[in-house]
């Protein structure tokens, strides 16, 4: 592979993430902002706990709703240009979730016979337009729409804000009103992306033969479904641990803190959907493992920075962005953070599977990952509290990125680089001063010490593709006349 080709993919590479960046940092930071609104205007973490309980088993169900679509509409209309076979596609996975939406509304109403459960509906609700947002995200990403794939995040994420103002700060309706905030606003984002789109207008048929189509999608998505299951286990079944052992009240605080490394799972998101796209169309490349090599080791040094800076900014302001009923969260912030950081690099070794169409080889290491989770969050919850499921999921991931470091050879082989060991030092390094250390010029001046080392100790590609850029635009270029 020449440099030539070696820059142009690199430089490919930054420009997808710059595109993913825009509707995922743009939406996430109106969600973020959302939090100390409710910590605000929701006083008793008892009821925010409630409402994180209920979008975590949405979030849990969607993929059984969906039957994993999302993941497959995308991977398929990737690969296809010809109009017959993405209305075929699209056909297909519309009338699925048409389908599987109205099952689970018709088991939500039998079940709202047999037992009553608060906010049962607001639930539903919030199911069903969850799974269409992601359908419709992930079908306008398959069909090379990008622009309709950030907008969708981005009207999302400005509707909830909106509607929070109207319905939890001026209506005051509490938890249902962070409900039909999240509810509307998907509502709006999905009819205006549409609107601009109309992809059921144009892929959309009633009649139309998908049968063969139906069934290559269903081999690739529904082995997703167990894996997705397990994930959830792994990554949010937390919180039910926390609420059966220590509370509502602790659940509600818990929340929180993992609302904070919601910031640098997002841009686990951003490097996810980005490096699945690139990752698929430079696969069956020659020299995919000095790309891949090269992918990787660059996403550690951003993900060390991106924990080290954001959550030593959080400690500096937490008083100030938190209402006084959630302070004791700022306990749990650094080690939330590292776990999140770790499932990061997990999702690095997701897409190989996808690659190969092999989904079914991605499930015995999330399975065995999922069980380790649920023994030691028995066995730690009741002993360290909330420390024991933070040490449950670091534990966890860790055992993950180590099978699939090992599995994943079958697909490419990746190549450590030395100096990736200095942003997995600075991390560990970074506990010390964020526990021990109440004075904010120490945080201050840590955040510095380690960008500087960073930055100096980063590959020159990645100094040239990212750093190189944001100085240009900090210090623009002046021109002779």
């Amino acid at each position: 592979m020449t440099e030539t080709k070696q820059q142009s993919r690199s430089k490919k590479f930054v420009k997808d993430f710059g595109i993913y960046a825009i509707g995922n940092l743009g939406s996430k930071l109106i969600t973020f902002l959302m939090v100390p609104l409710y910590t605000y205007f929701v006083e008793k973490p008892s009821d925010y706990g409630y409402f994180d309980l209920c979008l975590q088993v949405c979030m849990l169900l969607v993929p059984v709703v969906t039957l994993q679509l999302r993941d497959g509409s995308f991977r398929f209309l990737l690969e296809t240009q010809e109009s017959s076979d993405r209305t075929k596609i699209v056909s297909f996975v519309y009338r699925t979730l048409f389908f599987t939406s109205s099952v689970t509304v018709a088991v939500a109403l039998l079940t709202s016979m047999v037992i009553h459960i608060n906010y049962l509906w607001y639930t539903i609700a919030l199911l069903i337009t969850m799974c269409f947002y992601e359908v419709l995200a992930q079908v306008s990403r398959g069909l090379g729409n990008n622009k309709a794939f950030i907008a969708i995040g981005l009207i999302a994420s400005f509707g909830i804000g909106i509607f929070s103002l109207i319905f939890v700060v001026g209506f005051k309706m509490g938890i249902a009103g962070i409900f039909l905030a999240n509810i509307l606003a998907r509502i709006v984002a999905l009819l205006l992306v549409e609107l601009k789109m109309q992809t059921l207008s144009r892929f959309f048929r009633i009649k139309v033969d998908f049968k063969q189509v139906s069934r290559e999608i269903l081999h690739y998505s529904l082995p997703l479904i167990p894996v997705t299951l397990c994930w959830w286990l792994t990554t949010t079944s937390d919180r039910f641990f926390v609420k059966y052992f220590l509370g509502l009240e602790i659940t509600g605080l818990y929340a929180v803190a993992v609302r904070f490394g919601g910031v640098i799972h997002t841009l686990s998101n951003i490097f996810f959907q980005t490096w699945q796209e690139n990752a698929i169309q430079q696969f069956h490349s020659k020299d995919r493992d000095i790309f891949f090599s090269n992918v990787f080791n660059n996403y550690i040094f951003i993900l060390a920075f991106t924990l080290i800076a954001f959550t030593f900014t959080v400690k500096i302001c937490f008083n100030w962005i938190v209402g006084p009923n959630y302070q004791q969260s700022i306990e749990y912030i650094y080690l939330v953070n590292l776990s999140t950081i770790l499932f990061a690099i997990t999702a690095f070794f997701e897409i190989p599977y996808q690659c190969a169409k092999d989904t079914k080889a991605a499930m015995p290491s999330i399975v065995l990952t999922a069980i380790i989770n649920i023994v030691l969050n028995l066995i730690l919850t009741p002993i360290l509290h909330i420390y024991g499921v933070i040490v449950t999921s670091i534990t966890s991931y860790l055992v993950l990125i180590l099978y699939r470091w090992i599995d994943t050879r079958k697909y490419f082989t990746l190549h450590f680089h030395k100096r990736t060991l200095i942003p997995l030092i600075l991390i560990l390094v970074g506990i010390l001063p964020f526990y021990w250390s109440h004075n904010h010029y120490v945080d201050i001046l840590f955040i510095i010490i380690a960008s500087v080392i960073l930055y100096y100790s980063t590959s020159p590609e990645l100094r040239e593709d990212i750093l190189g850029k944001i100085k240009k635009k900090v210090v623009p270029t002046h021109r002779t006349t």
